[in-house]
């Protein structure tokens, strides 16, 4: 193993220590200014990297990059650091079952409890700070039990569930709509919408008009719209996500 070793995220980092606290958010955007000293820093704009500096951090964000500031809280000397990664397709909630084949995100189990805190903390070691779960009411309580300090693990993006394509029995666009700001009304984060058959399939399954009112109406709500659409056309498919 190298001597020098890569530690990935910045925030990330303080927020796995945060968490095994059991600090919440709201407290740590009220703690006390951190400086942390690193050999190399990463600055995640273009692949500038900045030498023996310091970062300084109120709260939840990144005030500063100062070679001069002090004292310094954590000194990560002889390290790197980076900011966090952001996985914009994951599925917190699914695992492997006793049997070693995949049980999906439905399994309310115990043993589904820990297997999906245990993805969440695997991911957050694996240097992911932010992940969009999409497609599981189970993403709801795992999301905010992490922002509450109560479990460790990435800031969690969810779209619950998602719009299934199936041609006109999908709904007109109003009534498709109307799904969206349900969705809203029930905390999603994001839509996700399957506008084409399953991952060996690529017809389409919503109109075009279907997709505007969709992604339309998801923008007014505040709302990013992620579109399933394997092996559609790459026009189509530039078309229908935002």
């Amino acid at each position: 193993m190298r001597s020098t070793k890569l530690i990935l995220c910045i925030l990330g980092m303080l927020g796995v220590c945060t968490s095994a606290q059991q600090v919440s958010p709201q407290t740590l955007a009220q703690s006390k200014r951190i400086v942390i000293a690193a050999s190399a820093v990463f600055d995640g704009k273009g692949g500038r990297v900045l030498r023996d500096t310091r970062i300084v951090i109120e709260g939840s964000k990144v005030i500063a990059i100062d070679p001069k500031a002090g004292p310094v809280d954590y000194d990560l000397r002889g390290l790197t650091v980076l900011p966090g990664w952001i996985d914009a397709h994951v599925h917190l909630t699914w695992s492997f079952g006793k049997d070693g084949k995949n049980v999906g995100g439905g399994e309310t189990t115990q043993d589904a409890a820990y297997r999906t805190a245990s993805n969440a903390w695997l991911t957050l070691m694996g240097g992911f700070t932010t992940v969009q779960s999409v497609g599981s009411p189970l993403d709801v309580p795992l999301r905010d039990v992490i922002a509450q300090g109560l479990l460790p693990g990435p800031r969690v993006l969810t779209s619950i569930e998602g719009l299934s394509g199936r041609g006109e029995r999908t709904g007109t666009p109003d009534e498709i709509r109307a799904y969206v700001r349900k969705q809203k009304a029930t905390d999603a984060d994001v839509i996700k919408v399957m506008a084409s058959g399953g991952m060996l399939q690529g017809s389409k399954t919503l109109s075009q008009e279907q997709l505007n009112a969709a992604c339309d109406e998801a923008k007014k709500q505040g709302l990013r719209t992620f579109v399933h659409a394997p092996k559609s056309s790459t026009a189509w498919g530039r078309r229908t996500t935002i």
